[in-house]
């Protein structure tokens, strides 16, 4: 079974994902984290990361794998620097490029072949995972948003962290490739004023007939 979530950036796809699938005994895939581990791989190794044809001969080069839902790139856990304001910076117009996108949708599809997965992305519900037993969309206002980010990166000021979401949001949505989109088929769930606890039990009771 394959159960995808969607949404923008600080909606909590991916806690909401990885406790869904501890609970279910599903396996936890963030494709989302595939897209910044090549872009913290370019920035460690200098590489401008808008310069595509580089970012991809390094993406190529290097090895992603994922451990225990964690990300690692040539077999080191690198998943605590996913999320460093650089990688945040730079992510979105990686992902644009149809190549990269093409490497990590066959790298997730290869995961999810033959076991039960969780998945969540930007376009996990349309375009990696077409034909998903469940689709999901969360979404919340960008102050909620940037006020988990907050609690996420205390060095970084509210304002900074809401004016990054909210031209984050405009770049995935505008994106030729893999824009992000609600799927007709989701289920649109507004985590606004939801605890994770929450979502995670709307989620549940949802697929909870079909496990």
């Amino acid at each position: 079974m394959i159960i995808a979530i969607d949404g923008p950036a600080g909606s909590g796809k991916s806690t909401i994902a990885r406790k869904v699938a501890s609970e279910l005994g599903f396996y936890f895939l963030n494709t989302g984290s595939f897209y910044r581990a090549y872009t913290l791989s370019a920035l460690d190794n200098g590489i401008d990361p808008l310069d595509r044809d580089n970012v991809l001969e390094n993406a190529r080069r290097i090895s992603i794998t994922v451990e225990n839902g964690d990300i690692c790139i040539d077999g080191k856990n690198e998943e605590g620097r996913l999320h460093t304001p650089d990688v945040d910076k730079y992510c979105s117009p990686v992902s644009a490029d149809p190549r990269i996108r093409e490497l990590v949708n066959k790298a997730a599809r290869k995961i999810a072949e033959n076991i039960n997965v969780v998945t969540e992305g930007r376009d996990t519900t349309t375009v990696v995972f077409p034909a998903a037993d469940y689709k999901f969309y969360f979404d919340a206002a960008p102050e909620v948003r940037a006020e988990r980010r907050c609690k996420d990166q205390p060095d970084m000021d509210f304002q900074t962290i809401l004016k990054a979401i909210r031209e984050r949001d405009k770049m995935d949505m505008e994106k030729e490739t893999g824009a992000l989109k609600i799927a007709p088929d989701a289920i649109y769930i507004d985590t606004s004023l939801l605890t994770i606890n929450q979502v995670c039990e709307k989620v549940i009771q949802t697929v909870s007939v079909s496990v």
